[in-house]
């Protein structure tokens, strides 16, 4: 869930930093402007050398082949196979090392991903080179973004340290997500998809093509709904896409404004075993008891989220050399999440005693209103043996929580609109790095990566307290890369990551940034049919901040510096094209991963299993395609048992599931009206296995997320 964080008390300068928001929103602004009107008054050049965006926007985030560091690339084909209306992190599910859960049970409405055992919280996701994780809880939420597979080009997930990128550091993975590329002629596709528990999604997509070989405009319109496995986990989303491409010989500018809007029912609250064995749909949240004694559930306890983001993107080839990249972003979110409260001590609320009568039910909005904004940028340079790239970024949030009571049986004397609590925040993330690759001989290459990043943190609430902090961290990165032959490629990497603690880490008291150094020992095998990549990898953290598995009063998973622990594991990936018409595509992770001399409260238990670390990921694909642009796919997940809590309490035990997925795809091409017609059907978990990927610790008492039993999705496509 966001966090909406509660406050007592106002910065006493938060006046003066909202005059200052307003004013740099406004330069931002006209920066912005002016980028757009060079963007419309651009001279018109040859465009038959275009820089791809892929080579010039995301090279300063991105690795290849040649780079010692371990990742997995998705792109748009394989996407769209399984774009359906379920999250990004759901079409992930299928990488190596990943694990994903679903609160609503379907996979739509509110998502989360784990890579390498490592939380949300420690994927740096990017969009375009520009920061997406939420700058106060670290996390991501792709909720608010409905739909966004549809406008994604290519993806890269970098697990481990990975390279240096920009917004808050890596400490299991980065995620790199590129948006659609221009289209060079006019394109316009309407799908539908359906399926079980009233899910729906409906997309609009179009593209002008390449007006007078140089302007492309393009968008989308989305809209999905789903009821949830759970009950009442109900999810109304609406999202857009809005690009503007100018293409010249050497010059490519891209300006986009995309954005979504969520309404989803809240359904965090998990379920108890008791009632996992009688009832696992049910749904606490809103549930009270009214003045007569009958149970019943508040029909608006919703979490309710805007969000809109605004890019710009300038790319130049300055010469068969150098090439560079500015990038100007912004990004407005707004909302809340509404409680029906039973029983609350009016004192809490700001809200004065009625005679006798100190408590009320009442119904509470938890409001947070942010802005983010900044620029990324990065220059290249690249010939037969080198390739340099300089770059860094400047981000700014500012962030305004209250909340509000907007009915209470026993009102006081309150009045309509009153805060009961009011917190302004502001962090700024700063950072500069270089990265050089040199091929030193035809099998050897050299890589080495420097950053240093510098974070400040301001806030002040009941929880936190007053924080002002700030962490200057260097990162350094080196590694190299031998071929053997054109076939086998051995590398090995060191990385040194430094992360800030998020807001909730503050709620805990005397936390400490977290140190990482990443090893990684690879070798990649690379032959017409048949592909293996494996690594070993060694991850040993210093102060890590692990999730203990218990929750805070708004569903923000705690976390508690360790002093020492560490991640240990094997990873393989394949693909193997048996034949023309089969494929399987095979990974699977063995790890070990510990804290090391543990000691909880004042108790001490020694060596134990970090929380949320199952030792064993595996996954498979197989790819029957037995005619023309017929596709089948069988694809297959297991997990492994893991712990909720780091002391190893048989209740917090999840044990471990494997679940079987079913994916037919078809596309027909016929000769008028449209140029494709795509039919594609989704059996998920086909041999109902009930199974639970996620839960938390209330105490010593374990609850549960437990997941949809046998569900389907089919769609239709059209092209045009």
């Amino acid at each position: 869930m966001k966090t909406y964080f509660k406050g007592t008390e106002v910065l006493s300068d938060k006046g003066s930093k909202v005059e200052n928001l307003k004013r740099t929103k406004s330069i931002f602004f006209i920066l912005f402007s002016l980028f757009f009107t060079l963007f419309s008054s651009a001279q018109q050049q040859d465009s038959t050398k275009v820089n791809q965006l892929d080579d010039v926007l995301v090279s300063a985030v991105r690795v290849t082949t040649k780079t010692p560091v371990t990742f997995s690339n998705m792109d748009k084909k394989e996407i769209k196979y399984r774009n359906l209306g379920q999250d990004i992190p759901v079409l992930m599910n299928y990488l190596p090392s990943v694990v994903t859960t679903s609160d609503a049970g379907g996979g739509i409405g509110y998502t989360g991903i784990r890579v390498r055992g490592s939380d949300a919280t420690r994927v740096n996701v990017t969009i375009n080179g520009i920061p997406y994780n939420d700058a106060e809880s670290q996390g991501t939420f792709w909720v608010n973004m409905p739909d966004f597979a549809s406008s994604v080009e290519s993806l890269q997930l970098q697990r481990g340290v990975g390279t240096s990128t920009n917004g808050s550091g890596a400490f299991g993975a980065s995620l790199n997500m590129l948006t659609d590329s221009y289209a060079s002629k006019a394109t316009g596709e309407i799908s539908s998809s359906f399926g079980s528990f009233n899910s729906n999604k409906n997309t609009v997509k179009f593209s002008t093509g390449l007006l007078n070989d140089h302007f492309e405009l393009a968008g989308r319109l989305s809209t999905v709904k789903s009821d949830g496995y759970v009950d009442r986990a109900s999810s109304d989303l609406k999202s857009y896409f809005l690009q503007g491409t100018y293409v010249g010989k050497t010059t490519l500018i891209k300006a986009l404004v995309f954005g979504g809007t969520q309404k989803t029912y809240q359904s965090w609250n998990g379920i108890d075993s008791e009632t996992l064995n009688e009832n696992r749909r049910y749904n606490s949240a809103g549930a009270y008891t009214d003045e007569f004694g009958n149970p019943r559930f508040y029909d608006n306890e919703t979490d309710n989220y805007n969000q809109d983001h605004y890019q710009l993107h300038w790319s130049e080839s300055i010469s068969d050399k150098w090439s560079t990249n500015v990038a100007l972003h912004y990004t407005k979110g707004k909302g809340y999440f509404e409680n029906y409260k039973e029983d609350a001590l009016m004192a809490e609320y700001n809200l004065a005693p009625a005679g006798d009568v100190s408590e009320t039910d009442l119904i509470r909005q938890k409001w947070l209103d942010n802005d983010f904004y900044g620029t990324t940028f990065s220059a290249k340079y690249k010939d037969e043996k080198f390739d340099v790239i300089l770059g860094g970024a400047w981000n700014k949030y500012e962030g305004d929580h209250y909340g509000k009571v907007i009915w209470a049986r026993n009102a006081s004397t309150s009045e309509l609109g009153d805060h009961y609590y009011d917190d302004f925040s502001t962090k700024t993330d700063g950072n500069v790095f270089a990265k050089a690759n040199y091929q030193f001989t035809e099998q050897l290459s050299l890589y080495g990566d420097l950053q240093y990043r510098r974070v400040g943190y301001k806030a002040n609430s009941a929880e936190t307290g007053l924080v002002d902090d700030t962490f200057n961290f260097f990162n350094p990165k080196a590694g190299l890369n031998y071929a053997f032959n054109e076939k086998n490629t051995l590398y090995f990497s060191y990385a040194r990551a430094n992360r800030e603690p998020n807001r909730t880490d503050y709620e805990g008291g005397n936390v400490k940034p977290e140190k990482l150094n990443d090893f990684e020992l690879g070798w990649r095998f690379n032959s017409e049919k048949f592909q293996l990549n494996s690594n070993f990898y060694y991850m040993g953290y210093k102060d890590q901040l692990i999730l203990t598995g218990r929750l805070d009063d708004v569903g923000a998973p705690i976390r508690a510096n360790t002093e020492k622990s560490y991640r240990l594991g094997f990873e393989v990936d394949a693909t193997i094209a048996l034949s023309e018409k089969f494929t399987l595509r095979p990974n699977f992770t063995l790890s070990s991963n510990k804290n090391v001399d543990l000691a909880v409260d004042g108790e001490y238990y020694g060596t134990t299993k970090i929380a949320y670390s199952p030792e064993v990921i595996a996954g498979n694909v197989i790819v029957y395609k037995p005619i023309e642009r017929l596709y089948i796919s069988l694809l297959q997940k297991y997990v492994g048992e893991q712990y909720m809590n780091n002391i190893e309490l048989p209740a917090a035990k999840l044990a471990d599931y494997f679940v079987n997925d079913l994916n037919v795809s078809y596309e027909i091409r016929p000769n008028a009206i449209f140029k494709s017609i795509t039919i594609t059907g989704m059996v998920n978990n086909i041999l109902d296995k009930k199974y639970v990927s996620n839960g938390a610790m209330w105490d010593v008492y374990p609850y549960y997320y437990p997941q949809a039993g046998i569900n389907f999705l089919a769609g239709l496509t059209l092209k045009f």
